[in-house]
């Protein structure tokens, strides 16, 4: 689905608060065993074994004058694990901190919103998307059909891409020519082809370039392709696939995808 990018949702800065060396994980960590009075059901809230949850608290030990939690074993409490007087402080202290820096963080990205000079150099750092090709252009061509809407963008250097959208979509999202957008591929629905016809394939978008790394795991390859123009793409294919085709660093492919692949957003 298209996408707008409102200003007062861009997070310019950000900022993660840490105190006398103990971070927000760790932080979690101690609230977690505030509330279930367990280190074991604690390090398993937090995603932690049991012995690194361990570990992370007597590394924190070290950092302050008393220790952060008081092992019981039985007693009126039924035994288990609590936060210490120390604990409890540095908790309270840590939650007022972290209020006032997400408001302090809040304000400076209030401010820089309203800067378009800041919108303009750093607009690609407030596109995060699961889609790991996003690519940035203008729009330079709209063709309005029965019921979809085809919108052509052109990169930087020159090189053009087509996404289709709905009607609905395009007066959603404010669509008209020569506004800044952006174009956010999965790597998985790109295809890799290698001395080819590119018009024997119906899909649009047919786009060469020469790839420039190739990293391999157990099953898949990632493939970074660089188009003539510097823009850079990475397809994801399998391993028998890079073989079937004789991929290598140095060697000129087609990118080949669907129009209804580019996810099309608006930077306004």
């Amino acid at each position: 689905m298209p996408k707008k990018i409102p200003k007062n949702d861009l997070r310019w800065v950000d900022s993660e608060l840490r105190l006398a060396g103990l971070d927000s994980r760790m932080i979690g960590l101690l609230s977690a065993i505030e509330q279930s009075g367990s280190i074991n059901q604690a390090a398993k809230i937090m995603g932690l074994s049991y012995k690194g949850a361990w570990q992370m608290i007597e590394r924190a030990n070290l950092l302050v004058p008393k220790g952060l939690i008081v092992t019981a074993t039985g007693g009126s409490r039924g035994g288990g694990t609590y936060l210490s007087e120390t604990g409890k402080t540095l908790l309270k202290v840590f939650n007022q901190l972290e209020q006032r820096n997400s408001e302090f963080i809040k304000q400076l990205n209030d401010e820089l919103s309203d800067n378009p000079d800041v919108q303009l150099l750093l607009q690609k750092q407030v596109i995060k998307a699961s889609a790991c090709n996003q690519l940035f252009g203008t729009i330079d061509k709209i063709i309005v059909g029965a019921v979809n809407v085809e919108v052509i963008v052109k990169l930087k250097g020159g090189t053009q891409i087509t996404s289709s959208i709905s009607l609905s979509s395009m007066t959603e999202l404010g669509i008209k020519y020569g506004a800044q957008a952006v174009l956010m591929i999965n790597s998985a629905d790109i295809t890799v082809a290698v001395d080819i016809d590119p018009q024997q394939f119906s899909a649009r978008n047919r786009l060469s370039g020469k790839i420039i790394r190739l990293q391999q795991d157990e099953v898949n390859a990632e493939i970074i392709v660089r188009l003539p123009d510097g823009e850079l793409l990475r397809t994801l294919i399998t391993q028998q696939s890079v073989i079937d085709l004789g991929l290598k660093s140095g060697l000129w492919v087609w990118l080949i995808f669907k129009i209804n692949v580019p996810i099309l957003g608006v930077i306004f």
